[in-house]
């Protein structure tokens, strides 16, 4: 098999083109910027000597998460439109045991040189997303409460970052998939696997507090096949996963400007990556108390 070292501080090259949800940080941006077969693999766990599908492989790594406990994390979330590239990284921990974690996003300057938002603090939950320093109006103190089962993607974008244990969730809905070799990733030697999931099946076989969010995302996407990359470690742990989410006028709910073309009228592509590293790091989150949760209306973040 083919080896290839990729070092930390590369950043993977990413196929996308334009994307977001309404309210979401995506939508602010762009409004700113206006068939595989399965190969049998070999178990490399301590002790795991029977060999098993590709697909298999993949079914079983949110299981494997959950049970390595907890990591560092950082995502990285791109799109393009116009020929302007963005995109919104962030960093922070997550629980994988409790399903909690938290995030700090940096969202990029506009296409007019503003300043860059202030970093947004993104608390996950079980059904429910916590954001701060938000902007639109809202205290920098108080947190707005988004409940991810009643979003039209479930939240896969419209936060500016995919949910970790959602993103690796997703590949319980692996029809096909295959090896496509090993390679050096962050010091680590990781298998790579490319294929395609299904949102609608993911959901029906997900953990529970995954299932709400992808069952609306599996109704409010129209391209239900969702194609991806995935980097296992000899544990099978998740080291990075890549998802590739076609992003539909009905499950965006954004509404561009009129006058400007046809790409108004298209479909848009988001790639999210998620990164896992440092597993077993502290993940300590605290959710909000309702005192602290806004319940004003809430505008996009960049107005």
């Amino acid at each position: 098999m083919e080896f290839q070292q990729r070092g930390l501080g590369v950043r993977r090259r990413v196929r996308a083109v334009a994307g977001v949800v309404a309210g979401g940080l995506l939508a602010a941006l762009l409004a700113a910027v206006s068939g595989c077969s399965s190969e049998t693999v070999a178990d490399e766990r301590p002790g795991g000597a029977r060999e098993e599908t590709a697909v298999a492989v993949l079914h079983r790594a949110a299981d494997v998460l959950v049970r390595s406990g907890s990591s560092r994390v950082r995502t990285t979330m791109e799109t393009a439109t116009g020929g302007t590239r963005v995109s919104i990284r962030g960093s922070g921990a997550y629980d994988f045991e409790k399903r909690l974690g938290r995030l700090r996003l940096l969202l990029p300057r506009d296409a007019m040189g503003a300043a860059e938002h202030a970093p947004i603090t993104e608390l996950l939950a079980s059904g429910a997303l916590f954001m701060r320093n938000r902007g639109a109006g809202i205290p920098s103190d108080k947190w707005v409460r988004v409940d991810t089962t009643d979003i039209p993607d479930g939240n896969l974008v419209t936060g500016g970052a995919t949910d970790p244990l959602t993103a690796v969730e997703l590949l319980r809905g692996v029809r096909k998939a295959s090896l496509v070799g090993e390679e050096g990733l962050d010091g680590a030697l990781v298998r790579h696997y490319r294929g395609t999931t299904d949102i609608g099946r993911a959901a029906r076989v997900a953990s529970t507090g995954v299932r709400g969010p992808l069952a609306a995302a599996a109704k409010g996407f129209d391209e239900a096949t969702v194609p991806f990359d995935a980097y296992l470690d000899g544990f099978g742990r998740p080291r990075e996963v890549r998802h590739r989410f076609t992003v539909s006028r009905r499950a965006s709910g954004w509404e561009e400007p009129r006058g400007r073309g046809a790409m108004a009228r298209h479909a848009v592509e988001v790639a999210s990556t998620t990164e896992l590293y440092d597993f077993g790091a502290l993940a300590v989150v605290e959710l909000p108390k309702p005192a602290d949760i806004y319940t004003g209306k809430v505008g996009s973040p960049q107005k």
